[in-house]
């Protein structure tokens, strides 16, 4: 039986904006543990809170992801309206899994923070705006897309934590792709760290058979130069854990899952969990083995999955359904949860002062299960990547405004056209098993693109043709050397780390204690790769799965 609370939400709400207090405390991290200022362990009690978008059911999509995102955390109308029930499940967090930093984010933001409660950022955007599992790539659009998401957070004092990623491997064939995931934690945690911001850094993991899984985390958390820097580990690893069914109990569900993660080195907690059985409501009895005595040595609680519905290939998610007049209609799950977290009183132990410092171990070694190289990426550098776009012989110049639809298959069919010309795309390649990648792999799809056109543009003795691909090449008069020199030359220098800097135009913000040279610079000559990276991201998975198609046949 449903129950359909009515409360005054908008007048709690306005109350908490115009009293203005900043009560929340900053947490901070301490060996494997999380703490608030007055030195009392920190756990995470919380729930997913982000509304789906829109999900296309079809063979291509088998785990029901949706391909549009809605941003909760920017409608200030619905965090007031939904902020009662927060309060009543007893949270401290939510996570946010997809936001889009150009719009404003003050209303909710303030509005959770006068409250107590922290938020999980996750920077990524569905489907396409992350890294891939299948192809993974760490480029200038996405680290760029990454920072302006943290520049648009920054500000706010309640944010606990920014994911890299979430599930991007979800099999032991997928590992490789942890290079790009660590390379992506540290590049966002240099520019945190550049800010003064004390935001942690953090991943989402799928769970998954221990041979790979723990692998996995260590790999995440380790230090490559052996000398105990967390310069590329994430802060805080999160684990998406469904094992606990119905009224199971620790030995059951957790047991083995604790086994794994004993003594692990960085705080830890689970990142989703509530399994769904049909028609049965949810009793969350977890909850009180997640915040007990035998999980509190590793864990530091976790977030229920989800405030909103949301449909998966698991089946149908949610405590709360909004109904037409946009009142808050709550389920058995709600008030089942609710009673739960009412309940959890995990242990104030150890204490701050005995927690020790974060060690980071020497990272696992690669085997039949675990492919991740400790060489990773360079950051990517998007000054040296418009250099080699202002230079080279072919520059895209797509006929459509939607050119995002037609990079990959122009990629795929360059980089087949380059085969039978005897050349590879090998430039453009990244491989995270044997840590190799090319020169031009860290740049934009587009302007990928644009190098293999000049490539082939080459191979043919500079055939104007060569260059149209359809209509969408321009043959570049101001280009005086080959494609391989002009690579050679613009980014031989970016093949290492530095602090990136937010791209050319995005006005910086002001960390204010949150809860816990890149290619930044863009030439006005230059329209396609200069603006806002979140017009590139849908080109991700295109050009990886070209990549995939056409240019790892030709190596």
């Amino acid at each position: 039986m449903r129950s359909l609370y009515r409360i005054a939400a908008g007048l709690t709400a306005a109350a908490l904006l115009v009293s203005g207090v900043r009560a929340i405390q900053q947490v901070t991290r301490a060996g494997r543990y999380l703490y608030t200022a007055d030195g009392n362990r920190f756990y995470i009690k919380g729930v997913a809170y982000q509304q789906q978008g829109t999900i296309v059911a079809d063979a291509s999509n088998p785990t029901l992801e949706p391909s549009t995102y809605i941003d909760s955390l920017a409608n200030g109308t619905s965090c007031q309206r939904d902020l009662p029930y927060l309060q009543q499940l007893g949270v401290n967090a939510i996570r946010a899994y997809s936001v889009d930093s150009s719009l404003n984010h003050d209303s909710c933001m303030e509005l959770f923070s006068n409250a107590g409660i922290y938020a999980i950022i996750d920077l990524s955007l569905p489907l396409n705006g992350s890294i891939d599992s299948s192809s993974p790539a760490w480029t200038t659009n996405l680290l760029d897309l990454y920072l302006e998401t943290v520049n648009a957070f920054a500000k706010y004092d309640n944010v606990l934590a920014f994911n890299v990623g979430n599930e991007v491997v979800t099999q032991s064939n997928e590992t490789a792709a942890a290079t790009f995931v660590k390379a992506a934690a540290r590049d966002v945690k240099a520019y945190l760290n550049s800010i003064k911001s004390s935001a942690l850094i953090g991943y989402a993991a799928i769970d998954g058979d221990a041979s790979w899984i723990v692998p996995l985390a260590n790999y995440l958390s380790c230090d490559p130069s052996g000398s105990n820097s967390g310069a590329t580990a994430i802060d805080l690893y999160g684990l998406n854990n469904y094992e606990w069914c119905g009224d199971s109990s620790f030995e059951a569900a957790y047991a083995g899952t604790e086994g794994s993660f004993a003594g692990y080195n960085v705080p830890a907690y689970f990142s989703e969990f509530g399994c769904i059985t049909a028609g049965t409501p949810r009793p969350w009895t977890e909850v009180g083995a997640i915040f007990s005595s035998e999980m509190s040595p590793d864990w530091s609680g976790g977030i229920a999955f989800s405030y909103f519905p949301a449909t998966s290939s698991q089946g149908q998610f949610g405590m709360v359904n909004i109904s037409s007049n946009g009142s808050v209609i709550t389920g058995q799950d709600f008030d089942n949860l609710a009673a739960q977290y009412g309940q959890a009183s995990p242990p104030n132990s150890p204490s701050e002062s005995s927690a020790g410092s974060t060690s980071y171990p020497s990272c696992p070694q690669q085997n039949s299960t675990f492919q991740a190289s400790t060489s990773l990426p360079p950051t990517p550098n998007l000054s040296a990547c418009t250099c080699l776009e202002n230079n080279l012989d072919c520059q895209f110049t797509p006929t459509t405004s939607n050119y995002t639809a037609i990079v990959g298959s122009l990629l795929n069919y360059g980089c087949s056209l380059l085969g039978q010309s005897g050349g590879s795309c090998n430039d453009i390649s990244a491989n995270g098993t044997s840590g190799t990648y090319g020169l031009v792999s860290q740049c934009d799809p587009t302007i990928m693109l644009s190098y293999v056109m000049s490539e082939y543009y080459s191979a043919t003795s500079d055939n104007p043709q060569s260059c149209s691909f359809g209509g969408n090449g321009t043959v570049n008069t101001n280009a005086k050397s080959s494609p391989t020199s002009v690579a050679s030359s613009c980014l031989s220098t970016a093949t290492g780390t530095f602090v990136p800097t937010l791209p050319s135009g995005v006005a910086s913000t002001t960390p204010t204690g949150a809860g816990s040279t890149s290619g930044s610079k863009s030439s006005s000559g230059t329209p396609i790769a200069a603006v806002d990276g979140r017009i590139f991201v849908g080109v991700s998975v295109l050009v990886a799965t070209s990549i995939v198609s056409g240019i790892l046949t030709l190596l």
